[in-house]
């Protein structure tokens, strides 16, 4: 199976794997795809370079790709210590509170959390990239800035942005953006309010023939796969998926969590970050439902916020409580399986699916 994708990318399979494992990353890239880093969780710079220089060791020749948050419009921010003075103490209390009402012990050390969510620190993430040698820098919040986008292409890469609208998508390419993301509303992570079904054929025709599309959001299977390149997309982006897979180093807790999920157990909500973005449904999400409960902060105050929180749910061993962003798809993640066997289950289905309908005609 091949679209020009393949050609643009330097890909086997027209599908590109997004994960914050570089295992995963490096694992779908040898498999024929383009693995991407999700480097958000990378506070340090020296972090970042230590795994990008084992990843262009552990691909070979293979392509990869990386995945930054950066605002196209460059905000006002300050150190965290400055915009954690700008966190309301109510809402600390709320944390604090609903974290003992779980049950969730505090950690032996304190942890600043995750910081990849302020601009200053994905531009790190950038300039760190471009030391290395990965092909496409993919933003998770629309085009990066325009001087990013300069840089990524005097270097050479290719640029991709999410979009979750057909105006998205036309202000993405008026940017200069090469690919363009179609996120569906079944997404896990950031995610918009279109369901895919509708939402791809709506960007693939305004982004028209000159610029490819890949489809994300509901994409779990090769059929699902299938009808994405049915509906105009060029390939998929996938991220849930991997999830599920033996080189994804999740905790016990997370493991179950995730295999004992239905599709029905996401919630779409902002208080991951303070953008609209698609988890697992538990006790963790319901506490934020109560109508006692603060309203989300605006980014990047409610990642401040709840990321150390995050650190301690994660660790408390409870799968009813763990903050995992998860697409709808998470119903069919039952099992745990290598990289290497999910990627060719997509191809063998898809290729299947897409001759069997061939045969209606």
């Amino acid at each position: 199976m091949r679209t020009d994708l393949c050609e643009l990318l330097g890909i086997e399979v027209p599908i590109v794997g997004f994960s914050p494992s570089e295992q995963v990353v490096a694992a779908i890239s040898r498999a024929g795809g383009l693995g991407v880093l999700g480097c958000v969780r990378f506070n340090e710079a020296d972090e970042l370079d230590r795994v990008l220089t084992w990843l262009d060791d552990a691909v070979g020749d293979r392509p990869y790709g990386v995945d930054v948050v950066m605002p196209g419009r460059v905000p006002a921010e300050g150190t965290p210590s400055d915009l954690g003075a700008l966190i309301p103490e109510g809402h600390r209390d709320f944390v604090e509170r609903t974290l003992l009402r779980l049950g969730v012990p505090p950690l032996d050390s304190n942890r600043p959390g995750v910081l990849g969510w302020l601009h200053s620190v994905a531009r790190t993430h950038v300039e760190v990239a471009l030391t290395h040698r990965p092909g496409l820098i993919a933003n998770a919040l629309g085009p990066p800035p325009p001087d990013v986008i300069a840089q990524a292409h005097d270097s050479g890469l290719l640029v991709a942005a999410l979009a979750g609208r057909a105006d998205h998508a036309r202000s993405h390419i008026a940017a200069g953006v090469d690919i363009v993301v179609a996120q569906g509303y079944e997404a896990g992570g950031h995610t918009g309010e279109i369901g895919s079904m509708v939402l791809i054929p709506e960007i693939v025709d305004a982004a028209g023939p000159g610029v490819p599309v890949l489809a994300a959001g509901g994409i779990g299977s090769g059929r699902q796969m299938a009808a994405a390149l049915a509906l105009g997309a060029r390939g998929v982006w996938m991220g849930s998926v991997w999830l599920g897979t033996a080189e994804y180093r999740s905790t016990p807790a997370l493991r179950d969590a995730l295999l004992q999920a239905s599709s029905s157990d996401t919630v779409r909500t902002r208080i991951y970050t303070g953008k609209p973005a698609r988890l697992l449904r538990n006790r963790w999400t319901r506490a934020w439902e109560d109508e006692a409960a603060p309203a989300p902060l605006p980014m990047p105050l409610q990642n401040l916020l709840v990321s150390p929180a995050h650190d301690r749910l994660m660790e408390s061993g409870d799968p009813t409580v763990v903050p995992m962003p998860v697409g709808q798809i998470v119903g069919r993640m039952n099992e745990v399986r290598p990289v290497a066997d999910v990627m060719s289950d997509l191809v063998t289905e898809a290729d299947e699916s897409l001759s069997r309908v061939s045969k209606l005609i």
